[in-house]
């Protein structure tokens, strides 16, 4: 296993995918106390992955990264996304809660191999463009450090000379991000992510996104081509939903092209082997599975479908926004989603337990990163990795032997 060191961990998505993935997590890093308690009753509870997890309350700030000893392979963390949110107030730089300097120094000390950051899509917001533009290089030129009295723009100036020069480029990353949707890799959410991924440069690395494993055309084709999602839920045809012969034309047409992905996962999937909460809350086998009354929709915020990808979980500014954390039932009522649902709909495990209030545990689970997306996209970068590592050792044993 590799050697991590993750900030921002929150309430451990990112972590749980990675540790899977088969990194080591020397210190998880997370200033908001209620998330590392999460984390540490998992711990207490003896939830295997997490075990051997050093949970650290701190401002990333005051962080002395050699305290954490050499050989870190991966840097990873979701820096906070409110400066980018579109449900935020849009600061980016002029955000004080904007942590990617923070990013980008953990980098520049610890010089690992590798990094994996993830945030909101808005950070590729239009407005925002000049300002990611400057994430990108700083994460690419670490150590082209920003000097006093440098506003950002000058800082950037600085580091587009920099990049654009000749010669020994010192510590420097091969980065590239995309935006990917969550759903495409078997998430049961429609949940678009921006992902940067940054090897050192002297590795020689040739690495790209994962492709994705899911589409909506695969699910498309299930429920209206061959009827098998319907089949595989045990929904009798007379309770099926129907679409014209137009549209089931323009569904086969657009499906047999070539073989299909799995298809998208619903929020029906999400939840199979899950009781009703409101009539089994008090017996229900899995933990955090209760019923909260209450939901009712307002403009803009109807809640998600059964037979389609959740609609985005949000943490929230001021709360829990009820549309994005509700359901609408089979006979057209609404209702919130159980804790143990939203863990779902972000593919945590269900023996990984949430032990906050409704409200504090859905922040918590809105904030993470899907534990199924963290693992895809940390399993290819580990095994980059490993062949990168591999043939270091293979060139040295060649010295050693000449």
């Amino acid at each position: 296993m590799y050697s991590s060191i993750e900030l921002f961990s929150g309430t451990g998505g990112l972590a749980l995918g990675l540790q899977k993935s088969g990194f080591d997590h020397r210190a998880l890093l997370e200033w908001d106390k209620d998330s590392c308690d999460n984390i540490k009753a998992n711990i207490e509870r003896g939830f295997p992955l997490v075990q051997n997890w050093n949970v650290i309350q701190t401002d990333v700030k005051l962080v002395h990264y050699d305290d954490f000893g050499e050989g870190i392979k991966l840097v990873a963390g979701g820096p906070p996304c409110q400066p980018f949110s579109l449900g935020g107030k849009h600061q980016a730089y002029n955000d004080k809660r904007d942590m990617f300097p923070e990013a980008v120094r953990a980098v520049r000390e610890l010089k690992p191999q590798a990094f994996i950051f993830e945030n909101v899509k808005g950070l590729l917001r239009k407005s925002f463009s000049t300002y990611f533009n400057y994430i990108i290089l700083q994460l690419s030129h670490p150590e082209v450090t920003i000097k006093d009295g440098m506003t950002w723009l000058e800082h950037l100036k600085a580091l587009e000379e920099y990049h654009t020069s000749v010669g020994d480029h010192g510590l420097s990353y091969n980065v590239v991000f995309r935006l990917v949707n969550a759903a495409d890799y078997g998430v049961p959410q429609s949940r678009h992510r921006v992902i940067i991924v940054g090897f050192r440069n002297d590795l020689n690395a040739n690495w790209s996104f994962p492709d994705a494993t899911h589409s909506q055309d695969a699910l498309r084709y299930s429920k209206w081509i061959s009827g098998e999602y319907w089949e595989e839920h045990k929904i009798a045809k007379a309770k099926r939903p129907t679409i014209s012969e137009t549209e089931r034309l323009r569904i086969r047409k657009a499906t047999e092209r070539g073989e299909l992905l799995g298809r998208w996962q619903t929020v029906r999937d999400a939840f199979l082997g899950l009781s009703d909460p409101r009539k089994s809350q008090r017996n229900s086998k899995f933990e955090n599975h209760e019923f909260r009354a209450g939901a009712k929709p307002y403009p803009g915020h109807s809640g998600s479908v059964m037979d389609e990808p959740s609609k985005t979980l949000k943490a929230g500014d001021h709360g829990v926004p009820g549309g994005e954390n509700m359901i609408v039932l089979d006979d057209g009522s609404l209702r919130y989603y159980t804790v143990r649902e939203s863990a779902r709909l972000q593919t945590f495990p269900d023996e990984y337990v949430f032990h906050g209030s409704w409200t504090e545990s859905m922040r918590q689970i809105g904030n993470a990163v899907p534990v199924q997306l963290a693992n895809i996209i940390g399993s290819s970068v580990y095994h980059q990795l490993e062949r990168l590592n591999e043939y270091e050792k293979q060139r040295h044993s060649g010295y050693k032997a000449v």
